[in-house]
This record gives structure tokens, sequence and C-alpha cells, in this order.
């Protein structure tokens, strides 16, 4: 190389300079590390710019809500959000959001979930209903305060109480991390250390509940409502998908993993992600076999859903692209 470059060689200005190339080897070694599920810090946030000249384009992979204000204000400037129903009550200032934020789509890893209120039956539960008219001291597992509380709290107010309530009423609230479907999380249920599981993911805890004894409370009609009318979509647990359910069960919408940024983000930069997006398409891992369907992530569909609009450079990038 060294001789090409004594020689005058001509720039190939289409192959990788220094700061690419050094930029390549930090991001393709972190890809690596992080692509073990055990790895402990699975989140990154990356910054394109040079150090210290100024702004610099920033990239997040978390899917909380608390990166939603952040987008918003340009603080980040692409981030996730799981499920896409948080994005829409954000966009149209529903929910726990109290103004529309300027929010617009680059495109929704698909990711078909529910999320289910689970009671042991011995509770004699059969709605969330009974817990208010009752009082009961319902002893719940939730995982830690973000998406999944805001789906909880929300459903409840519909109902007309909340889990400060149930605590007064002698129950209790534990923040557990694990998965419902993982020992350290059913367990409990197994010990009579909790007898309710709020929670998404639920396609390998659905057929554990029979064994667990606890059942699936179906969200009512008015409740649904109510919670659509905050962009919480409703969304019944099929029998035809889980054949030990007894019917479909109404309940609620956590599918999506949208990557998101604000309506005045930058277009080059918005397109030019779209366009690596889809470039390294093979090279991303997601729930189903095969490359990732990035044909399909510009569109509104069950596993993705899309009720907020496109950025302008990403819609020109999918067009261009031949997918809208």
């Amino acid at each position: 190389m060294m001789q090409k470059i004594a020689q005058g060689a001509q720039v190939n200005w289409d192959i990788p300079g220094p700061g690419n190339m050094r930029s390549a080897l930090m991001m393709e070694t972190v890809a690596e590390m992080i692509r073990p599920r055990w790895f402990p810090t699975p989140q990154v946030q990356i910054q394109l710019g040079r150090l210290g000249e100024g702004a610099a384009f920033t990239v997040s992979s978390s899917d909380g809500v608390e990166a939603i204000p952040l987008v918003a204000r340009g603080e980040i400037d692409v981030a996730f959000i799981n499920p896409s129903a948080l994005l829409h009550a954000a966009y149209n200032g529903k929910g726990p959001f109290t103004e529309p934020l300027p929010l617009r789509v680059m495109a929704v890893m698909p990711s078909l979930d529910w999320y289910i209120f689970a009671v042991s039956e011995k509770t004699g539960i059969t709605s969330l209903a009974q817990v208010k008219e009752q009082c009961y001291p319902l002893r719940v597992s939730i995982r830690p305060p973000g998406a999944l509380k805001v789906y909880a709290d929300e459903t409840l107010r519909a109902y007309g109480f909340s889990l400060e309530d149930v605590v007064s009423w002698g129950g209790s609230v534990s923040y557990d991390r694990a998965m419902p479907f993982l020992p350290e999380r059913y367990q409990r249920v197994e010990r009579d250390e909790v007898d309710a599981i709020f929670d998404e993911g639920v396609a390998r805890f659905i057929p554990m509940l029979a064994r667990l004894g606890m059942r699936v409370l179906p969200l009512e009609e008015p409740i649904l409502q109510q919670l659509e009318a905050v962009h919480l979509h409703r969304h019944a647990l099929p029998h035809s998908l889980f054949p030990m359910l007894e019917a479909d069960i109404p309940t609620l919408d956590f599918s999506g993993w949208p990557v998101y940024t604000r309506a005045d983000a930058p277009e080059d930069m918005i397109y030019q992600f779209c366009k690596a997006l889809d470039a390294r398409k093979s090279s991303i891992p997601w729930e189903e076999t095969g490359p990732l369907p990035t044909a399909e992530m510009c569109k509104d569909t069950a596993a993705g859903p899309l009720r907020i609009p496109l950025h302008p450079a990403a819609e020109r990038y999918w067009r261009e692209a031949g997918y809208l």
C-alpha cells in the first residue's frame, strides 16, 4: 500500500480511508461483542462525528420510554422503542405524554407480541374489575418501570385503580427483571410469592399457564375502547396460535420495534441510515431466520405497526428501493 502511495496512485473514494477503517474496526468489534444473548450490556449508543468538533449524529439501541423525549429534543437522533404503540401515543400526545411530540419513523423491526395480565386461578379473579371491587391484595410481578409499567398503569387507570391502590389493600408489587418464561420469574408463582404476572414476550409463557395454575384475564370492550383512545391498541391472543387457550382472549398489542427520529432530523443522514440498514439486512439478527425483511419494515403490518408518518428522507429511500 505504501508503494502505491509513493507512486502517486489515484485515490479511490469508494474504498475506506483511515478514519473509516478505524471506525469500522470499533463498530464491527462491538457488533461481535454484543451478539451473544448473555452479554451483560447489550445496548449501545454511537456518535458519528469528530470528537470535540460540535454536534454529532447520535444513534442509540435503547428501547426505553425515556429515550422518546430525548429524540424529540434532538439530544439523540435515532433510537428504538418497543412497542410501536408507545411511539403512536407520543406522536399524538396521549397516555403518559402530555403533548404531541415531533417524531417520525424510519423503519419498524417486526416483532409480533401481546401484553397480558395473568393471575393465579386460586385467587378467583376472572377480571381486573374484580380487583377493584374486592380491594383484592394482589401480589403483582412486573419488570422494572418503563413501557411495561406504562401499559399496566394505563390499563388499571381505565378500571379505576392503580398499583399503589393494590399495595394499600395489602398486596404488593415486585419488579423482577427476568422474562415470565424463565425460572427466576415463574418459580415465584410456584413458591406462592406472587399471584399475578403482567408482561409481554408471552409466546413461551402462555403454554406454561395450565401447569402454573394461571389464567389470562380478558379486557372488556369498554376498557379496550378507552385504551385505544390513548393509542394502546387491542390485539386478541388467538386460539389458533395458542390452542391451549379455550378461545381468543382480548388483550393489548405489544408488537413492533420502530426505529425512529425527530421530524427535522438531517435528511442526508436519515437517508444514508436507511440505505445502510437495507444494505446490511443479511447480517442483522431478528426473530425469524433469513435476512431482515426491510421491504416490509416501511409499511404498516401486524408484526410491525406503523401508524405515524415516515421521515421524508426514509420514505424517499424506501420508495427508490422499490418497497413503497
